[in-house]
């Protein structure tokens, strides 16, 4: 009888780090899964599905989807923005509830699958607050992880996992990767042969400007959806008696449009003519919406001016 292959699960954000982290354990002879944890505000260094499923399928690679932006699992990460318990960034980022978050989820995960180990792509000093050793060992401990989480780019310089403790993985095929050079990186890829995105994207929740139209929306709606938040950086906000939100090219029209559809808001546009589409919850600011759809079709930035008090930014 063939013996059964050893499971490692990759916590898999998406970019070249835990692409590289899967093909090494690939090659210790682990069969890999992938965790992809999406999030409401991004956070992943390829927030592209398409590009994910991809890489997954072409490596032979079972994916799975913690999608957080639905129903109770989308209500537990909404109360880790509105009540961290270790406080954030610049922003509204909860950086170390979010990385346990992710953690806890892929042990979850990992129990499910029947996966013995647990793997991430982290770097020691790519993030100068939240990759350093210490952060990454506080991370660990506060999941209830402590030992439990494999960072095969960096395991050189970091305390044993039980698992190299046990012989359980081959530390000599590890890494010590310190940094934000990703020259080792590249060259792996190229061994490998993994195509990998450019990073982009990030976690919105560290921006200044979309940090303070969410604590808006914490404000306004207690029963927050996961839609309401999609209109945050995709179109000009404002706050009257509700919220309004006035797109501002076709593409933002038709999308805030599709959105307000999805929420049961009221939509004001004109029917062959140019100008913007306006989206809005309540009732009671009907004429308004048209005010500002009229202000902004005229071109006349002068008269926006008055709609200033009310726009949030």
């Amino acid at each position: 009888m063939e013996k059964k292959k050893k499971k490692a699960l990759v916590l898999f954000s998406g970019g070249l780090d835990s692409r590289i982290a899967a093909k090494i354990m690939e090659e210790q002879g682990f069969e890999v899964e992938l965790c992809f944890v999406k999030l409401p505000f991004g956070g992943g260094c390829c927030n592209n599905m398409p590009c994910i499923i991809n890489f997954a399928q072409t490596s032979g690679y079972r994916l799975h989807v913690v999608d957080s932006t639905k129903d109770e699992k989308f209500r537990e990460y909404v109360e880790i923005i509105r009540n961290p318990k270790y406080g954030c960034g610049a922003g509204l980022n909860p950086c170390k509830d979010c990385k346990i978050f992710i953690f806890r989820e892929g042990k979850k995960l990992a129990d499910s699958v029947g996966a013995s180990v647990i793997v991430t792509g982290e770097v020691i000093g790519q993030r100068p607050m939240s990759q350093m050793k210490k952060a990454l060992m506080f991370d660990d401990e506060m999941a209830g992880l402590t030992g439990k989480i494999l960072r095969p780019l960096s395991a050189k310089l970091l305390p044993e996992t039980d698992y190299e403790k046990s012989g359980f993985v081959d530390v000599d095929k590890m890494f010590g990767i310190h940094g934000r050079r990703r020259e080792v990186q590249m060259k792996l890829a190229e061994k490998y042969k993994i195509k990998y995105p450019s990073p982009a994207g990030g976690c919105l929740l560290c921006e200044k400007i979309y940090s303070e139209k969410l604590k808006m929306l914490f404000e306004y709606s207690k029963d927050l959806k996961y839609e309401e938040i999609l209109l945050l950086n995709r179109a000009r906000m404002f706050k009257k008696k509700g919220l309004v939100f006035v797109g501002r090219n076709e593409e933002e029209n038709l999308f805030i449009m599709e959105v307000a559809k999805k929420l049961k808001w009221k939509v004001f546009f004109k029917e062959g003519v140019s100008g913007p589409s306006v989206v809005y919850d309540r009732e009671e600011d009907s004429e308004f919406a048209k005010e500002l759809w009229e202000v902004y079709s005229s071109g006349n930035v002068e008269d926006r001016k008055k709609f200033s008090e009310w726009k949030v930014e």
